[in-house]
């Protein structure tokens, strides 16, 4: 249609306005628009293209804001004030007349920052979603006795499993890429098996490991292997260290 004012029909639908988010987004809008100076700007000029833009909203029926008629009025204050004349100044004292325009400028300067805050904040979720945080994986119920070992029982077991994944935790990085890592409990069976041709630390079984799921992953190897006997655990004093044991079924497994 033409630029004729739309006929008043009581059909016609009232679209709201969803550019902008108030007036200072317009406001910053128009001024990023015209490559104007914020610090200095040309307030008849933003005032004309402020109001021109208010007409044609209105023209297409489009609703407003009531905050964007106080704008209105607010800048057509600030033209009307820096249009008036100045009073004279005496030589010998300084002019200290404000700016009428500053008041706007630290808005819209306040404004500006907390909007680019607010992409920053918004990338930021963005990124983060993209991320996937495990939780700790837990055994199997039912994959062990309650009795894993003679002298060791399964509490006795889990804090100690506890605290090689609290030394792990500590010395981890801040931010790692998780990616994955194709490590089996067969794999780790195989390992803890050639591992234990001796007694050796339980702790000394997770060196090698560099996330928590290879963590949980090796338990769980250690778990199945002591539920067949292909090795034993032993503690010697109440709070010492567990030790690790080629169980009597080792022989066996290596003559199968």
């Amino acid at each position: 249609m033409s630029k004729a004012e739309l006929p008043n029909l009581p059909y016609q639908p009232t679209i709201r306005l969803k550019d902008f988010e108030g007036p200072l987004d317009l406001l910053l809008h128009l001024i990023r628009q015209s490559k104007m100076d914020i610090y200095d700007i040309p307030i008849a000029e933003i005032t004309k293209q402020y109001m021109d833009y208010l007409a044609e909203s209105q023209r297409h029926r489009l609703e407003i804001a009531g905050d964007y008629f106080v704008m209105a009025a607010t800048l057509m204050s600030i033209k009307s004030r820096m249009l008036l004349p100045k009073p004279p100044v005496e030589e010998d004292e300084p002019e200290e007349e404000a700016d009428p325009r500053q008041e706007l400028v630290d808005q819209l300067l306040e404004y500006q920052r907390y909007k680019e805050a607010a992409k920053r904040l918004k990338g930021k979720e963005e990124q983060r979603s993209q991320e996937y945080t495990r939780q700790a994986a837990q055994p199997p119920t039912g994959l062990v006795h309650e009795q894993v070992a003679p002298g060791v029982s399964l509490d006795q077991l889990q804090a100690a499993f506890e605290k090689v994944l609290r030394r792990h935790i500590a010395q981890e990085p801040v931010t790692t890429t998780v990616t994955a890592e194709p490590i089996t409990v067969a794999e780790r069976m195989n390992y803890v098996k050639k591992k234990v041709d001796h007694a050796v630390r339980f702790e000394d079984l997770f060196e090698d490991d560099r996330s928590r799921d290879n963590l949980v992953t090796t338990f769980m190897a250690i778990l199945e292997l002591c539920r067949h006997a292909v090795i034993r655990l032993s503690q010697a004093d109440l709070f010492g260290p567990l030790i690790v044991l080629p169980g009597p079924k080792r022989k066996d497994d290596e003559n199968g």
